[in-house]
């Protein structure tokens, strides 16, 4: 999905976006089918700009923009058509802005080898650095203006009611952790240098390490790079997959000190602007951007801990269905059932149409009008970006969407994720104004998820043998395991290395890796093994650049899964109820939202439901196995 920077934007307008590309959960899927390449992008980038040229002079214009930006300030307490008047033209201004990083974004992800793309990236990277210093003034100045002040402006001006209202209040809500005039221009100036570690490690991943390539006892050749580890890690042949496994993160290892120094620089700057803008930790800092209560990390974890009994369960079940002397964790990735039925594009297109049935005929018509449209990128090829994410940032284009499908059901299950994260865009673009349509990560991955439960759903009911059975409830439980044990897994360990940063303790690669492995073993059970090279799996993880972002996924499937069960067995009010979080956008705080739909994340209940479903999904399997 998309996301704008490592944290949420502060304020109105002061810190804006430095990095927009994200390689979301996806990224990890298991994809085990041989997948087309196609020669290019399938995305028609022109409804964003014709051409590179066309895209540098909106860029000289964004930053041609700047200085009149720059001279409202001082004018915003004049009244509140002159508030009214500054804020619009920075919102317009960021717009423009937006499409011009998108464009830039999009291509380098065609192809990370090509430099031009690259460069162009980067420009539009600066750019944005430049506009963050040039309106940090704002947030500032509408502190000075006061509550009273702000609130009888919104009273009386539309435009204030209309769109900037919500984070006008937000603004004021942040009173003793928004610096001044001087300390937000600064921060502003340093958002770049401090995406600066992400950069490095994302080149070390993508191209300066050397990916060894592997020869498989079908005679495949495999380049270990992400995509070939991705689609290589579940083949059925055990050896394979320890081969797979022992070259794939041998060649980390032979970075881990580089890595780990990597993700260490991150940590400081983390924890240099929390302690700047006068947090008490960087956890604090992160839910506070979207007011969520600390108890929904602490409820998340603390339950997720408490139902790993059910995840150890899972993995002797997995033991006994690939008829396993013992388990490793190279086991992990092969469907309990294999199954050989493969989908064209155009079959995931039909199915994912009739299983999203449930959610009305105006949402799959919406959808079958936007899947037939040029917006997505969908088969992998040499040099393009891996995984897989949506990008919804220009509000009045559309969405893109980045995919790396295989031909099997994983693929069908990437495309419903992704396009669940593009209904949601479309829908809440429709019901706000761009100021208010950007939802936060915190509700980005429950349409998705939502949507992955209904097409599990559909396909069990239409599954005519026990195999067929299996093999879908072995998805469902590996869906679970993969987002709501395993991130929390991640949230876990971003929390511990976080506080490690906080107390000055020393990180390096390999203590990083000592810290992994611990918290990897506990979640796996005294029963697992997990060989020794397998503990640079942290250096995988590109989302531990984005800032306590991992616990989401999460959340997100647990309050996906909440919703996906009322709407199948409920009707239409439950359905409304649903959309109607979609709808909302921003215009909220996110457990705000939810709270309103009827769902309270800080409460252990939504966790313990899920482990509770998990649990039932083993003893459906069990049964058919026994029966």
């Amino acid at each position: 999905m998309f996301a704008l920077d490592r944290r949420k934007a502060l304020g109105l307008a002061a810190s804006l976006p430095v990095a927009a590309s994200l390689t979301g959960l996806r990224a990890y899927g298991a994809h085990g089918a041989e997948v087309p390449s196609g020669s290019g992008a399938a995305w028609d980038l022109t409804d964003l700009f014709p051409d590179a040229q066309a895209w540098d002079v909106a860029r000289k214009a964004v930053l041609a923009a700047l200085p009149r930006l720059a001279a409202y300030k001082g004018t915003l307490g004049r009244n509140a058509q002159a508030l009214a008047r500054a804020l619009d033209d920075i919102s317009v201004t960021k717009l423009k802005a937006m499409r011009v990083y998108v464009y830039s974004s999009l291509q380098a992800d065609e192809d990370v080898r090509a430099p031009a793309p690259q460069e162009r990236e980067a420009q539009a990277r600066d750019m944005f650095s430049q506009m963050g210093q040039a309106t940090a003034w704002v947030d500032p100045e509408v502190l000075d203006l006061g509550e009273a002040t702000i609130e009888r402006f919104i009273a009386e001006n539309d435009t204030l009611q209309r769109r900037f209202a919500f984070p006008l209040r937000d603004t004021l809500r942040r009173a003793e952790h928004i610096l001044d005039d001087q300390g937000e221009a600064i921060l502003a100036s340093a958002s770049a240098a401090l995406a600066g570690p992400g950069s490095v490690r994302d080149q070390l991943v993508a191209s300066d390490i050397p990916w060894p390539t592997i020869t498989l006892s079908d005679e495949r050749e495999v380049r270990l790079d992400a995509q070939g580890y991705s689609h290589s890690r579940d083949v059925a042949n055990r050896a394979d997959r320890k081969r797979v496994f022992d070259s794939y993160w041998s060649a980390f290892k032979g970075y881990e000190g580089s890595l780990g120094a990597a993700l260490a620089a991150k940590l400081k700057g983390d924890v240099f602007e929390a302690e700047n803008r006068g947090y008490e930790s960087c956890l604090a800092m992160a839910l506070a951007a979207n007011r969520i209560p600390e108890g929904v990390y602490r409820s998340l974890v603390a339950e997720v801990n408490a139902g790993l009994p059910q995840l150890h369960r899972y993995f002797q079940l997995r033991r006994r269905m690939l008829n396993l002397p013992d388990i490793h964790y190279y086991d992990i990735y092969p469907p309990l059932v294999q199954m050989d039925r493969t989908f064209t594009l155009g079959d995931m297109r039909n199915v994912v149409l009739e299983a999203l049935k449930p959610l009305g005929s105006d949402y799959v018509r919406q959808m079958g009008e936007a899947t037939a449209k040029t917006w997505m990128d969908p088969f992998p090829r040499p040099g393009k970006r891996a995984g897989a994410y949506m990008n919804g940032a220009v509000y009045d284009v559309h969405p893109y969407l980045l995919l790396n499908l295989s031909e099997n059901f994983d693929g069908v299950s990437t495309f419903v994720h992704e396009w669940g994260h593009a209904m949601h865009t479309l829908i809440a673009a429709k019901a706000q104004p761009y100021e208010t349509a950007r939802y936060p990560t915190f509700l980005a991955e429950i349409a998705s998820t939502a949507n992955e439960v209904f097409l599990t759903e559909y396909m069990l009911e239409r599954a005519k043998t026990k195999e067929e059975k299996l093999y879908y409830l072995g998805m469902r439980l590996e869906g679970l395991r993969g987002t709501f044990f395993r991130q929390t897994m991640f949230a876990e360990f971003e929390l511990k290395i976080h506080e490690m940063a906080e107390a000055g303790e020393g990180l390096s690669g390999a203590s990083i890796s000592r810290i992994y492995a611990g918290i990897l073993r506990r979640y796996h059970g005294p029963d697992f093994t997990i060989d020794a090279p397998y503990e640079m799996e942290w250096a995988m993880i590109g989302h531990f650049y984005r800032f306590f972002y991992v616990y989401q996924y999460a959340t997100s499937i647990t309050a996906g899964t909440w919703f996906a069960r009322s709407v199948l067995d409920g009707g239409k009010a439950e359905r409304e109820n649903f959309l109607g979080v979609l709808r909302a956008g921003g215009s909220d705080y996110p457990t705000d939202i939810l709270k309103r739909a009827g769902l309270d994340m800080a409460s252990p209940q939504p966790y313990r439901d899920l482990v509770a479903g998990f649990g039932r999904t083993l003893n459906e399997i069990e049964a058919l196995l026994d029966a």
